[in-house]
């Protein structure tokens, strides 16, 4: 039995999706979660400048002594997480690796399409690991700057004009090519799922990569028996880089429940 807290971070507000699929599986456990809203985003800053603002993020989770944290954004996942491996000492879940296993295992027709941030698309990370499990399948790469804003703004409503001509453009490639599976390779784009299912004519299994790397963590705490007490009701605390204030009705949709526990601004800086 562990009872320290699941550390999560992300460059915004994307990663409380990853955190709500923790509370599904992991009620009992404690989350400690970081958005560093005020550097959002990072997928289209250089990987020096990405290493730099995930060590900072790092080292504020540290305070809280965790036994564990998900690295709930794509871009820090594919740029920095070998660097943050090799400097810090406690296992490191990042989304990427959960999730280019999991469409490598569920492809049918071998074609892959990938969704993500500029920075991710670069790292050819996705590439390389559905590869090394499927070397046969085909894999289209989009990258979508326009998708996380669009999100951190609240447009995802798959009816909004924006929405859906902005998704449809980034998956004209990959509907061309025929792919039967999509990565969303970002946190955000849970949020625009429905968008992406209409933009895939409902034709395609969507990878949630905040579900897929919470469902490794929640196996590793079974297996290591580094679970918190099953009778204990989980909390959840979360810290910001910008202002607090609208971070709970933001978190919102997110979570798809309301925030309870701590809401703090910090200065990771």
């Amino acid at each position: 039995m562990d009872r320290r807290p699941i550390g999560v971070f992300d460059s915004g507000l994307g990663g409380l999706t990853a955190v709500k699929e923790l509370r599904r599986l992991l009620p009992h456990e404690d989350i400690v979660y970081f958005g560093d809203t005020g550097r959002v985003p990072y997928g289209t800053r250089s990987d020096g400048t990405i290493v730099r603002y995930a060590r900072s993020d790092m080292d504020f989770l540290l305070r809280f002594d965790p036994k564990r944290v998900l690295i709930a954004c794509g871009t820090v996942s594919t740029v920095a997480l070998k660097v943050l491996r090799r400097e810090y000492d406690l296992p490191l879940e990042g989304v990427v690796e959960a999730a280019a296993a999991a469409a490598a295992a569920r492809t049918r027709r071998g074609v892959v399409g990938v969704m993500g941030t500029a920075a991710t698309i670069r790292s050819g990370e996705y590439e390389r690991l559905i590869r090394a499990a499927a070397p046969s399948v085909k894999i289209v790469s989009v990258a979508c700057p326009l998708l996380v804003p669009l999100v951190e703004n609240g447009r995802t409503d798959p009816e909004d004009l924006v929405v859906s001509t902005v998704v449809g453009e980034y998956l004209a490639e990959i509907r061309a090519a025929g792919a039967d599976t999509v990565v969303m390779g970002c946190t955000h784009y849970p949020l625009l799922e429905r968008a992406i299912d209409a933009g895939m004519d409902g034709g395609a299994v969507l990878i949630s990569p905040g579900r897929e790397a919470a469902e490794r963590i929640a196996r590793a705490l079974e297996r290591d028996g580094a679970g918190n007490a099953p009778d204990h009701a989980g909390t959840s605390a979360y810290y910001v880089s910008d202002a607090a204030e609208g971070f709970a009705a933001a978190a919102e949709r997110f979570l798809c429940e309301p925030v309870s526990g701590v809401v703090e601004k910090v200065d990771v800086e």
